[in-house]
């Protein structure tokens, strides 16, 4: 199911039986349903929360792809050349784009797992001037680390 609905957790399906009648089956069966019906009662009255906290992965999420996206541009933009040769030299940056991806993702320590897809950034990237994007701004990157570090937990431990 992981692959089908896209989030980082399980999705969890809950076995029962809702009819009016006695449950017909084996002692064991009985506890089974039992147990997975208090389940689903606890699992429905925390829904407030866990929805709450899905949203802060998800922001996490989001300020993760974005300092990836940071580091890669603002690496792409350094390796233009200031002058002359600007659209041979992005054609050549786009065209190793996967080894420019390892480049940052060794000189930042960032995870795999946060950076985009390469063929749909590289079709997004041919449609731009590289040399027209900001150079990477530190004070930026610092700030999403203090809200990844500080900000997050501290929202995180609001939550009963």
């Amino acid at each position: 199911l992981g692959k089908v609905v896209k989030t980082p957790e399980c999705v969890r399906v809950y076995i029962g039986s809702f009819w009016d009648h006695p449950l017909k089956g084996s002692e064991w069966s009985r506890q089974l349903f039992e147990a997975e019906m208090r389940d689903l009662l606890t699992d429905l009255k925390n829904v407030p929360r866990n929805a709450a906290v899905r949203k802060v992965n998800e922001l996490v999420k989001r300020v993760r792809l974005a300092k990836a996206h940071a580091y890669i541009v603002g690496h792409l933009k350094k390796e233009m050349p200031s002058m002359f040769g600007k659209d041979k030299a992005q054609a050549k940056l786009l065209a190793n784009l996967e080894d420019h991806f390892l480049k940052v993702h060794r000189a930042h320590q960032l995870p795999v797992g946060d950076f985009p897809d390469v063929t749909k950034f590289k079709q997004v990237m041919e449609a731009h001037d590289l040399s027209k994007f900001p150079k990477l701004d530190m004070k930026q990157i610092e700030a999403m680390e203090q809200v990844l570090a500080r900000e997050i937990p501290r929202l995180m431990a609001q939550f009963p």
